[in-house]
């Protein structure tokens, strides 16, 4: 079942599952969801007042993950737009009358992100390809030198460097169970250091599962601001 509290100027909803167990647990995904387990014969009061006394976690970790929902406003991939790489804007320019159209190309040049096609309708298509393009070859060699030097210093000699790139509608970055890393291509559009942050924290969690004050403390000495960065991601892609 599903329902709410409100807690100041907030509302928290929660979905309730009942099972045979002995204790109460509320857990808060990811997605943004607040998941309530209770036994069999919990009252709903009850839960209720349970989440109350936990509403100042809850809503942290529901502002923790919102930093990591790609909130991107959205682009129409016409001339004079801006759009971001590595942090910095560049303006569209969109070229469909010189010879290079032929061959539909993308690339920077000076404050631009210049693209040459002879079909406006292929703009789009043709900047998120390259997106993709640059995401794959950065991402793995930033993460390349990131995880040798995290195995190095946390002792794992059986960690294997696994990185994958996955459009994530609500995630920059999520970890397996297998260790497997995942990144949003749309970080390419953040700095070089965002990238870092949200590839430590995924690096943190082949440790530890759960965002726990030993998982906060490992984040920090693998990347003692972690926090400036992970306020300019929320900041700059929002």
């Amino acid at each position: 079942m599903t329902d709410y509290i409100v807690y100041g100027s907030k509302r928290i909803d929660f979905r309730l599952d009942y099972s045979d167990r002995k204790t109460l647990g509320i857990t808060v995904t990811p997605d943004l969801y607040v998941l309530v387990k209770a036994p069999l014969d919990t009252s709903v009061d009850l839960v209720k007042e349970k989440i109350r006394k936990k509403a100042p976690w809850i809503i942290r970790q529901l502002s923790f993950f919102l930093s990591f929902q790609p909130r991107l406003t959205d682009r129409k991939f016409v001339g004079g737009e801006t759009h971001l790489y590595l942090g910095k804007q560049y303006r569209l320019k969109v070229i469909t009358d010189n010879e290079k159209t032929r061959t539909y190309t993308v690339k920077l040049k000076g404050r631009f992100l210049e693209v040459y096609t002879g079909n406006k309708d292929k703009v789009k298509e043709l900047v998120e390809e390259w997106y993709l393009i640059k995401a794959k070859e950065k991402f793995h060699r930033i993460a390349e030198s990131l995880f040798e030097l995290f195995i190095k210093r946390n002792n794992l000699p059986d960690a294997v460097y696994n990185l994958s790139i996955r459009h994530m509608p609500t995630r920059w970055g999520s970890c397996t169970a297998k260790g497997r890393i995942i990144l949003n291509p749309e970080l390419i559009k953040a700095p070089k250091a965002c990238i870092e942050y949200v590839i430590v924290h995924e690096l943190c969690h082949l440790i530890y599962h759960d965002h726990t004050q030993k998982f906060i403390d490992l984040q920090t000495k693998e990347m003692p601001e972690w926090d400036k960065w992970k306020m300019k991601l929320e900041r700059l892609l929002a």
